[in-house]
């Protein structure tokens, strides 16, 4: 029996391409769409989570929503991989600024993930985990960005299973060099990982969690295209 399709997305394995560009915002999904995919057709709307196919420069690309947090993209990207036949992943949001040199609408590359989550529990190892990037996504931004005149630093991530958290972590993140905080990477690199695929978190950061800098949604939304023609262009 096909295991499409799922509860969370409602169409055929053909239906996606290879590559899926994953913003967690469905807004950021129908905006790339509506910028730069041609013929771009809505493959998914359950639950409002919005996937696309169309075509980039002669290329067949999907962009979908993740919604926000571990559970949520390690439901979506699970899927995707495992009864899509999706190879690749390149998760393209947000995060908090950690790293001092970094800037508001800096964009950076997660080499790797930290995470207070409990979600690598399930893979049967005992110990922490710091799941990595694909080398084959990460070579290919960062030789785009060079490209592109775009300075992406690249390093660990923290994907926190909490937005409000008492214990206060950062400090002490970025003691260790950890360039930012989201909420995601961490399960779509163990999933990747799992399913013998490849996954790529592109960040752009949105605020300062020590200052309170913050940009709005609207800008969250629509205006992080440096990091979107990146992921585009490795797609």
């Amino acid at each position: 029996m096909s295991n499409t399709p799922t509860p969370h997305i409602n169409c055929k394995p053909e239906d996606f391409a290879r590559t899926v560009l994953m913003p967690g915002d469905p807004l950021r999904a129908k905006f790339i769409a509506d910028t730069y995919l041609q013929n771009a057709k809505l493959v998914n709307n359950v639950r409002g989570v919005q996937g696309y196919t169309g075509d980039y420069k002669g290329k067949k690309v999907s962009v979908m929503a993740s919604g926000m947090g571990i559970p949520s993209i390690g439901i979506y990207s699970y899927e995707l991989f495992n009864f899509f036949g999706v190879e690749n992943i390149i998760r393209i949001g947000s995060a908090g600024m950690l790293h001092p040199d970094l800037k508001l609408r800096s964009v950076v590359a997660a080499m790797s993930a930290y995470s207070n989550s409990d979600f690598g529990a399930q893979f049967g190892f005992k110990g922490n985990l710091a799941p990595c990037a694909s080398w084959k996504l990460l070579r290919a931004a960062v030789e785009q960005a060079e490209k592109m005149g775009v300075t992406m630093p690249v390093g660990p991530v923290y994907s926190s299973d909490c937005f409000y958290d008492e214990s206060k972590p950062l400090g002490a993140l970025q003691k260790l060099g950890v360039l930012g905080v989201e909420m995601e990477a961490y399960a779509l690199y163990l999933n990747a990982a799992r399913a013998g695929k490849n996954a790529l978190a592109l960040l752009t950061i949105s605020d300062n969690p020590f200052t309170g800098e913050e940009l709005d949604a609207d800008a969250r939304q629509n205006t992080f295209t440096q990091m979107m023609e990146i992921a585009l262009e490795i797609a």
